[in-house]
């Protein structure tokens, strides 16, 4: 678990997977001991099967795919972050985040980027994180700015179209 004043982030593991893929909120606030709001995901079911897929092939991965943010001040889940995969051979990992709507605007986007950079950087293997955002000025890109990641090019996502890529290295 990562946790700051604001959040306790858990690691997604099989079951907590498996109760957002079936859109089952009852079992997934018993895993997590707080309340789910009806909407707390955009990305939704496709994002934690990508988490289950990678967890049944390989369960020594496990921290590093799906967290589950939860705001302290009122125990509840507001959207969902982590990594896509454990860092390259290059010791590059990205990091991925979103809140749910009623809670945007909030700082929590700021305090989960945090998290995850830390919790990456404890890894003597992780050099670099870094992020995608839609090509655009837009709260992500303020976020990362703000958490120290620096713009390094505009790329082209074969599903997301045009897209900027941001990275935050050790030590910076």
């Amino acid at each position: 678990m990562l946790e700051n004043e604001q959040l306790r982030i858990v690691c997604c593991d099989l079951p907590m997977a498996q109760a957002v893929i079936l859109g089952d909120n009852e079992s997934l606030a018993q895993l997590l001991s707080c309340s789910i709001p009806e909407v707390w995901t955009e990305f939704g079911a496709p994002a934690f099967q990508w988490t289950v897929d990678q967890l049944s092939q390989n369960p020594d991965s496990a921290g590093w795919w799906s967290y589950l943010p939860i705001l302290k001040e009122n125990n509840t889940l507001v959207g969902s972050c982590g990594y896509k995969g454990p860092a390259n051979e290059d010791g590059m990992v990205e990091i991925g985040y979103e809140v749910a709507r009623d809670y945007r605007n909030r700082g929590i986007a700021g305090a989960m980027v945090d998290l995850l950079v830390q919790h990456a950087f404890a890894n003597s293997h992780v050099t670099t994180v870094w992020a995608h955002t839609l090509a655009e000025e837009n709260a992500s890109v303020h976020v990362l700015r703000r958490n120290g990641f620096v713009f390094t090019g505009a790329h082209e996502d074969p599903d997301d179209g045009p897209i900027w890529r941001w990275e935050k290295m050790r030590g910076q």
